[in-house]
């Protein structure tokens, strides 16, 4: 199916959550677009739900948080069987869209690849890291995922003899890449709470607390009790990128939370140890999709 059929399925037969729906052998893709504003629309999880945003901006309310958490492009909401939220859509319109994609997967997916990367990569915070336990988990994620939503939809909407076999093998990678950031996250919060629980906790809590300055690899590997391979090889393992790689996320990460703050882009940029306006640019637009300044318009 080529694109040009896509944009005329997707022709609205209503205004709010104008949905069209593709399925697998153990998932379904749905692409929803609202051409109007409303609020407290409600969005239940048979299965593991994956949304990811695609145009615009929607607000989501959940029991878990005392605020509305803003859902932006280049983000992702993960909701767990059994969970409820509420939506509101401030900004949709006829001309602009607020455009989503869901990818709901059944529990025995998710479970026999949970069990698979127990058995390949055991971590250090146990097998039962790699079970998605989190109600309802809501992140920035990688371009490698937001180019793996597009071939997702490119395949769901193809009349390909092996367009199952794919879609599958494309499933299984969303899902690591969700275990692999929960399992992230897990690690931060955890080393926040008991730094000195391990090696790589004593090294997570201390990039963090030192964003602004270089990187000393040796400093880390004294404090990890781990050589500098061993060290790559468990950032690796555990978080599925280099020291440095997570130190850059983080800085990008506290760049737009302070961003929302008001700050100014320059203030940020210096404050957070970047050289240059430019590079710091450079990667903000790499990480988040769009340039700081059009960040702080967006928000």
């Amino acid at each position: 199916m080529r694109s040009i059929d896509l944009n005329q399925l997707r022709t609205p037969q209503k205004l709010v959550e104008n949905r069209i729906s593709f399925a697998g052998s153990d998932s379904e893709l749905s692409i929803y677009d609202t051409y109007d504003s409303a609020v407290r629309v409600g969005l239940n999880a048979d299965q593991l739900l994956y949304c990811g945003m695609v145009s615009g901006r929607k607000v989501m309310h959940d029991n878990y948080r005392s605020n509305d958490q803003l859902f932006l492009p280049h983000e992702s909401f993960v909701m767990a069987p059994g969970e409820y939220v509420e939506i509101d859509f401030p900004e949709a319109t006829l001309e602009t869209p607020t455009t989503c994609l869901t990818i709901e997967i059944a529990k025995e997916k998710v479970e026999s690849i949970s069990q698979r990367m127990a058995d390949l990569c055991p971590l250090e915070s146990g097998p039962d890291a790699w079970q998605y336990n989190a109600p309802i988990l809501h992140t920035h994620h990688t371009a490698a995922t937001q180019s793996l939503l597009k071939r997702m939809v490119a395949l769901f909407t193809e009349n390909h003899p092996d367009r199952d076999a794919m879609v599958e093998l494309n499933v299984s990678e969303l899902i690591i890449r969700m275990l692999r950031n929960q399992e992230r996250q897990f690690l931060l919060e955890y080393c926040k709470r008991l730094p000195d629980a391990s090696g790589m906790t004593t090294v997570l809590n201390y990039i963090e607390q030192h964003l602004a300055e270089p990187l000393d690899i040796e400093l880390l590997t004294k404090q990890a009790c781990m050589s500098r391979s061993r060290l790559y090889t468990e950032f690796k393992k555990q978080l599925g990128c280099s020291p440095c790689e997570l130190q850059q996320q983080l800085r990008l990460k506290e760049a737009a939370k302070r961003f929302g703050a008001g700050e100014s882009i320059t203030k940020v940029c210096y404050d957070l140890g970047f050289s240059n306006l430019s590079h710091f640019s450079r990667r903000f637009r790499q990480f988040f999709g769009k340039s700081p300044r059009e960040y702080l318009k967006d928000n």
